[in-house]
């Protein structure tokens, strides 16, 4: 199949309407912002954990029409900002007028070499025009001014030690009147387009409805969806996947279904990351616990649940928790929909039941919510890292007794699965620490971890009985 575009694809950069120009479906945002002269966003990992290509888009918003969004520049196509607005760090100021952003970061040493400084600016200035950012007394994590310092925790710098870029964001003050790109945020953001666009590297297409999505994989099972990028941009810039068809996803709004109430909630497969958890405000504190450890800011403002699934990896974060949240996926094809638990979607290592044909249209959980829940991961750093295990638990306990138990393992076999053998230890047994370390023992034995570079087996395996002990003893609050 050929598609040709509709209209000359565009992207507004810095408030001008700029062609897209004769592109490869595969050139990132990255790529053709310094191909115009745009350098200050730069490449320093390709792989969207540094964020020094950070940017800033104009996306729907939870708490404001429009919400000014950081993300990796480095990761998207272009092809997926057609009809789109973007701002870089040439646009947010100049020289002779500084925005409040760069005069903090210039005034209080925030920048050293420089590299890094225009991924921050970008970062930092998303969270400035963040709705509802309020001043309060602060923690060791949000600053007085109401700055969260997770907005920055996609954004690495190995010259100034990070007090000073701290001390910038805690001094910021709330956007001014007049300040152009706050009341950019009280009109709504772009509509999506639908795009059509061919090269010798091969098509990218966005279509205006789920149903043209799914004809189009209907004939070509080979299409490679897309919605945050923030896996196939990996597999795109350091492994040189080209994919031959590639599918826009991320702005349909059949995909981004959003309910909480009656006897369930739902979230639509293309909701980001951020969306959720900002939807959500804490409903569900098992994913409330998970949101803050997945990755960095920059990637939830991309990544979607639906992506994280999709890919079929053992070491994603959301399968856990999903898991012990009893999930349950709605499959979408041409020929229907239908439902499946997600203790049965994954089937081997990134193979799953879903046909060729379909994709996830609805992740599905049940209420009420199981009273005790928990989210660890267990990495190398706290933040911004791959889990080398990672455990999500939701335990129901009344007069003293596990009436209900759900334990969602990933990075411990070739799919993440739940730990029933466990689970069957801890069901009609007293909640007490003898009952909990014998199920300690019988969960190490869960899975069949392996040995790599971010952990041995051994080490796996010591992990999950010690998180089961971790998980008792904060909720008997010894």
């Amino acid at each position: 199949m050929t598609t040709q575009a509709l209209r000359a694809p565009a992207l507004t950069v810095n408030g001008e309407v700029t062609a897209l120009g004769d592109i490869s479906v595969h050139t990132t945002v990255l790529d053709w912002l310094r191909d115009r002269g745009l350098t200050g966003a730069k490449e320093g990992c390709a792989e969207g954990e540094c964020g020094a290509c950070s940017v800033m888009v104009a996306r729907p918003g939870t708490d404001s029409q429009t919400e000014w969004t950081a993300v990796n520049a480095c990761l998207l196509p272009v092809a997926s900002l057609d009809g789109q607005e973007l701002v870089t760090s040439e646009g947010l100021g100049s020289p002779a007028d500084l925005h409040p952003v760069q005069q903090e970061m210039a005034v209080r040493g925030g920048s050293q070499c420089g590299y890094c400084t225009p991924g921050f600016i970008c970062s930092m200035a998303a969270e400035y025009y963040r709705p509802g950012r309020a001043c309060g007394e602060g923690d060791h994590e949000h600053g007085p001014n109401g700055f969260d310092l997770h907005a920055l925790s996609g954004n690495l710098c190995r010259c100034t030690g990070y007090r000073p870029i701290r001390d910038a964001a805690y001094a910021l003050d709330t956007p001014a009147e007049n300040d152009t790109f706050a009341a950019r945020r009280d009109a709504a953001p772009p509509a999506p387009v639908a795009t059509g666009i061919v090269s010798t590297q091969g098509e990218f297409v966005r279509p205006a409805s789920l149903d043209g999505v799914l004809e189009l994989i209907a004939e070509r099972p080979d299409a490679q969806l897309v919605a945050g990028s923030t896996d196939l941009g990996v597999q795109v810039n350091i492994f040189g996947s080209r994919p031959s068809l590639t599918i826009a996803i991320d702005r349909l709004e059949e995909l981004r279904e959003f309910s909480f109430g009656g006897d369930e909630v739902r979230l639509g497969a293309a909701l980001t990351l951020t969306e959720i958890e900002r939807r959500l405000a804490g409903r569900v504190p098992l994913l409330a616990q998970l949101m803050p450890q997945f990755a960095s800011r920059l990637i939830r403002n991309g990544a979607t649940i639906g992506g994280n699934l999709g890919t079929g990896s053992p070491i994603g974060d959301t399968p856990p928790a999903l898991l012990a949240l009893d999930a349950s996926l709605v499959l979408a094809s041409r020929r229907g929909e239908r439902i499946v638990p997600l203790a049965e979607y994954f089937t081997g290592y990134r193979q799953t039941v879903k046909d060729p044909d379909e994709l996830i249209r609805t992740i599905v959980i049940p209420l009420p919510l199981a009273p005790m829940t928990a989210f660890h991961k267990i990495a190398k750093r706290r933040f911004d890292d791959i889990s080398s295990v990672a455990i999500g638990y939701a335990v129901d306990v009344r007069d003293g007794v596990v009436r209900e138990a759900r334990i969602g393992l990933g990075g411990v076999a070739a799919t993440p699965l739940r730990a029933y053998e466990t689970e069957a230890a801890l069901i009609g047994r007293p909640w007490t620490e003898e009952t909990v370390r014998i199920a300690a023992g019988v969960m190490a034995a869960e899975g069949t971890p392996m040995d790599d570079h971010r952990a041995s087996s051994s080490y796996r395996s010591a992990m999950l009985g010690q998180s089961l002990l971790r998980f008792y003893f904060q909720e008997v609050g010894a």
